[in-house]
């Protein structure tokens, strides 16, 4: 007989009894759901705290949500928030607790950042974001060595429906997040997955491999972002890693690249120089940074002096089958990316430039991506 037995059932009971008081509500109530989606497409939150003084709700692309919304508490010891009327899509948010930021305790879903991680709540309403009974494609998480940077790295990478019942190549598409965020972000809060399956299986776009690689090299800090270092680490290690581990085509028409704010300006810096590879290019809410900086401000030659071959070479553009850009009015970066238009206009480009509503969020970079996607290897 095993007599450990009574210590390892005690052990479960404790266990349960803690997900009982702090997952599922005090006993005696009702099971505690967060998040629920309520009926006018509001989002309900809660979280057990019977003895915090203030909760409040963050989210960083629900509307009004910059400094939180205080919670409500209610005489069980749980804090509700109900939104406003939101739009289908995807929700990151978290809970301050009396100054201590926690995620949703009862909620699986989570969503990476660079330097934290947020709980992600789905309200289903847009065909082209939701999950539905459609072929799935798998997105996996690739872990590298990267020589040039001396660290191991990560990325996510998505292949179509049936890739691994055939031997057949794809085309590639890369695809950048921004500052803040992380190589997780595009296919948990930006729907990437679901929303190429959709787009796929409606027959409006060709199947594809996507690869969603980790921009930040290192830690955020005061001085800003290293963009230089993660372009050495495309050229270098991504981009010749997909080429040699996953079926995929290499001539330019079957390469595309587009990317979000930081990842825009990513974009400009690998697809540009380097034009002869790129067929398709979608810069979202971005642009060249440094253009619009004052004189005494700028580090070293322009962007246009650094890169006058390719700007003005009237062959490498026949090739460029789609170079597109898309910024909300309301974006902080919207002068940056009309700068960036006017500049390749300039130089002979044929520059599709969409200004939608919205602002520096996820709300518009899905719409993007299915705006995108479509006109990619046709």
């Amino acid at each position: 007989m095993n007599k450990s037995l009574p210590y390892i059932t005690l052990l479960v009971l404790i266990l349960i009894s803690s997900i009982k008081v702090y997952g599922q509500g005090q006993p005696g109530q009702p099971p505690l759901i967060s998040p629920e989606v309520t009926d006018g497409n509001k989002i309900t939150f809660r979280i057990m705290a019977p003895n915090a003084d203030t909760v409040r709700l963050s989210g960083s692309d629900i509307p009004g949500s910059m400094r939180g919304f205080l919670m409500n508490k209610k005489d069980s010891g749980v804090w509700e928030f109900t939104t406003d009327e939101l739009v289908p899509g995807a929700y990151r948010y978290n809970f301050n607790v009396d100054g201590v930021t926690v995620a949703d305790p009862i909620n699986p879903l989570t969503s990476e950042s660079n330097m934290n991680s947020w709980s992600l709540a789905v309200l289903p309403g847009n065909e082209l974001m939701d999950t539905n009974d459609v072929p799935h494609g798998a997105v996996s998480e690739v872990t590298y060595y990267s020589e040039t940077l001396g660290k191991f790295r990560r990325m996510h990478v998505y292949t179509p429906p049936g890739y691994e019942k055939n031997a057949k190549k794809y085309p590639v598409f890369y695809l950048l997040h921004g500052a803040w965020d992380s190589d997780d972000s595009w296919s948990t809060v930006g729907r990437a997955g679901f929303i190429i399956d959709n787009l796929i299986a409606k027959g409006e776009a060709v199947p594809m491999v996507v690869v969603m690689p980790a921009g930040h090299t290192g830690p955020i800090n005061r001085g800003g972002f290293n963009m230089g270092s993660f372009v050495d680490d495309f050229n270098n290690e991504i981009k010749p890693y997909i080429e040699s581990h996953y079926r995929v085509k290499t001539d330019r028409a079957n390469r595309a690249m587009a990317g979000l704010s930081m990842g825009g300006g990513h974009t400009v810096d690998i697809a540009v120089p380097n034009l002869k590879d790129y067929a398709y290019i979608g810069v979202f809410s971005s642009g060249v940074f440094s253009l619009g900086r004052p004189a005494d401000q700028q580090q070293g030659p322009s962007y246009e002096e650094m890169h006058a071959k390719v700007l003005d070479d009237a062959s490498l553009k026949k090739g460029l089958k789609v170079f597109w850009f898309g910024t909300g009015k309301d974006d902080f970066l919207v002068q940056t990316t009309r700068m960036t238009v006017e500049m390749f206009k300039k130089h002979g480009f044929d520059v599709v430039y969409d200004e939608t509503e919205g602002a520096h969020t996820w709300l518009v970079w899905r719409d993007y991506l299915i705006d995108f996607v479509p006109k990619l290897f046709k």
